[in-house]
């Protein structure tokens, strides 16, 4: 069996180092040592050293039997790690923790069946987690990411029977937007409500189609009064350490839309009244990069933030409950109503699939044609 140990570099850097130890020499009978190091934590150490004497014999799997499942999964996601966005790792590191590892992390990887499986997401499903396949999805990448190491022979998470709420109606965000009516009825009491960084910041939303990690991320540098044009190059996104700046969902989300001149009144507006804000606050601002919404200090305005103005609104004055994302849709379904093409509303909304759009205009026109037999009798009035 090999051993693992750690050591320190000239540099103060701390390494791990393996040593496995040959087969005897079937003329001298004197065994020999390789050894193995600059891996960065002991469980990658650990894994390496199980390859290669997987590799000294011919059938392998001898020492991985010996790895547990959180050494694996560690392995796996440094590589992980380079794949994707800090915010997206960081979701899946904390789903791992969370609720996979109390689970699975001390098994022996070698050890665990499709039972075990099986008995995991059926507890997930009975606790009442709505992301119960996304943890098994977790699993069986660890296990897909084993079985190209050579550590196990199969997947136990591919027998694995799935469960599902007959009863339970399928999430739907169809109704999550406000009509003509409803838009106009928020803005009124929004306008009464007196706050006017919420005003504007629903304003935006609702009258250009951003995403609300878009817009808290905007900088005054970002918005053209002249040219009537917003650039939006980066979004909002929740770190490992906490709230941080990233690049866009999607490529097609960098874009440049267009808005109209109300919308940059309110904004001018508002502007002016951040800066005599910052001033009797004594805060100081940043001309060049300046968040065009922030809090009272001039931070960066949490995620959940929006949520709770729109939230306080709704129970106060009664109004239908959607979400801030909710402002996207009804932007879009009111494109449509308005005639915009939807070439031009997908543009406008960075959205990378055209079907996403035309799902949306497929429903607005289904409305519309529902509204052609009441329209007529209407009008003829007989």
């Amino acid at each position: 069996m090999a051993s693992i140990d750690s050591y320190t570099t000239k540099a103060g850097k701390k390494l791990w180092r393996f040593q496995v130890w040959t087969p005897a020499d079937p003329h001298t009978g004197k065994k020999s040592h390789v050894m193995r190091q600059g891996f960065p934590t002991k469980s990658e150490a650990k894994l390496q050293a199980v390859r290669f004497e997987a590799a000294m014999d011919r059938h392998g799997f001898r020492e991985a039997s010996q790895l547990k499942f959180r050494e694996v999964y560690e392995s796996w996601f440094q590589g992980y790690q380079n794949t994707v966005k800090e915010s997206t790792w960081a979701k899946t590191a904390d789903n791992v923790r969370l609720h996979v590892l109390p689970f699975f992390g001390d098994k022996l990887l070698a050890k665990i069946t499709p039972v075990d499986c099986q008995e995991a997401v059926n507890q997930w499903y009975k606790k009442g987690y709505t992301k119960y396949q996304t943890f098994l999805n977790l699993v069986s990448r660890v296990f897909q990411y084993a079985v190209r190491m050579d550590l196990v022979m199969n997947d136990p998470t591919k027998k694995v029977i799935v469960p599902r709420d007959r009863n339970k109606p399928a999430t739907t965000m169809e109704n999550n937007y406000y009509d003509l009516d409803e838009l106009k009825k928020f803005f009124t009491v929004l306008a009464d409500h007196g706050d006017q960084q919420e005003f504007t910041f629903f304003r935006v939303l609702a009258f250009t189609g951003m995403r609300k990690g878009e817009a808290l991320a905007l900088l005054w540098s970002d918005i053209s009064f002249s040219g009537g044009t917003i650039s939006i190059t980066k979004t909002q996104t929740r770190g490992a350490t906490g709230i941080m700046v990233n690049s866009p969902k999607t490529y097609n989300s960098i874009r440049t839309i267009n808005v109209d001149t109300k919308t940059l009144a309110i904004l001018k507006k508002w502007q002016w009244q951040q800066r005599q804000n910052f001033m009797a606050y004594g805060t100081p601002s940043n001309p060049e990069h300046q968040l065009v919404f922030s809090t009272r200090y001039n931070g960066m305005i949490g995620p959940a933030q929006p949520v709770n103005w729109l939230d306080k609104l709704v129970e106060a004055y009664d109004l239908k409950k959607i979400t801030p994302h909710g402002f996207r849709r009804t932007y879009a379904t009111l494109a449509f109503e308005s005639s915009l093409t939807i070439k031009e509303v997908q543009q406008q909304l960075g959205h990378r699939s055209f079907q996403t759009t035309m799902d949306i205009y497929t429903a607005v026109t289904k409305k519309q044609k529902e509204q052609t037999a009441a329209t007529f009798a209407k009008y003829v009035d007989m």
